[in-house]
């Protein structure tokens, strides 16, 4: 396996500098941690307690932010990895070889449709459990993590946003080894429920501005990617 150092931003963050998904899959596989995806925005406000958990963990570049502070640090062939896209490549990775899938997040109609919508692209997956993200109290939380230490799952993924899903996946991983991701809305987006931007606008890494388009709203988010994108180009990140 080919060796891959984290790259130390300036104020702390630690990311790998991955150059592809299959890159990011192999490390993976052999490191069994919790994938974090990482954008601008988790970069200028980490936290002591964001920066823990990206930091002893896999944090990778899910936006364009991310990918051009990596480039700033002189490592060129680093690359956007969108988790939303990620996950999939893993399931059609790892479920060829056999692996097994337990998944957790959003509403239990979505969660439902997501799991027969893998059962339809991915032919012979082996999905062992799966519950809804509304998990009420510790009792909810510890039955989780009982079913999941007896079902043994090669790959868990959780989408519930941050940092709720890596707190939740930090007490996974201790109680079973496994390959963890955060997803966020991505059970949404795979089943339709929310739109993508068009390929266009991803392939230009344009995403955050047709966001903008369809959301006014998030102008004061996008206001920190400026700044961001600008603190890089001075050498502050």
């Amino acid at each position: 396996m080919k060796q891959i150092e984290q790259v130390t931003l300036r104020n702390g963050v630690k990311l790998y500098p991955f150059s592809s998904n299959e890159e990011l899959i192999d490390f993976v596989s052999n490191e069994k941690k919790i994938l974090v995806a990482v954008n601008a925005e988790k970069i200028l406000h980490a936290t002591e307690q964001t920066k823990s958990i990206i930091n002893n963990n896999i944090g990778y570049s899910d936006g364009i932010g991310a990918v051009m502070a990596l480039q700033k640090h002189g490592f060129a062939n680093a690359k956007k990895l969108p988790g939303c896209e990620l996950w999939l490549k893993i399931v059609e990775s790892l479920s060829q070889q056999g692996k097994t899938f337990y998944l957790v997040g959003s509403k239990q109609e979505v969660i439902e449709t997501t799991v027969l919508q893998l059962k339809q692209d991915f032919a012979g997956i082996q999905i062992v459990g799966f519950r809804n993200g509304y998990i009420q109290n510790e009792d909810e939380k510890n039955q989780l993590i009982s079913d999941i230490v007896e079902k043994k799952p090669d790959v868990v993924f959780v989408a519930m946003g941050s940092p709720k899903q890596e707190l939740l996946m930090e007490e996974m991983l201790q109680q079973h080894k496994a390959i963890y991701q955060g997803l966020g809305g991505s059970f949404d987006v795979y089943t339709g429920n929310v739109k993508r931007a068009p390929q266009w606008w991803v392939s230009h890494n344009l995403e955050f501005a047709y966001r903008l388009l369809k959301q006014p709203t998030r102008i004061k988010r996008q206001i920190h990617l400026v700044k961001f994108l600008l603190m890089v180009k001075l050498g502050r990140f």
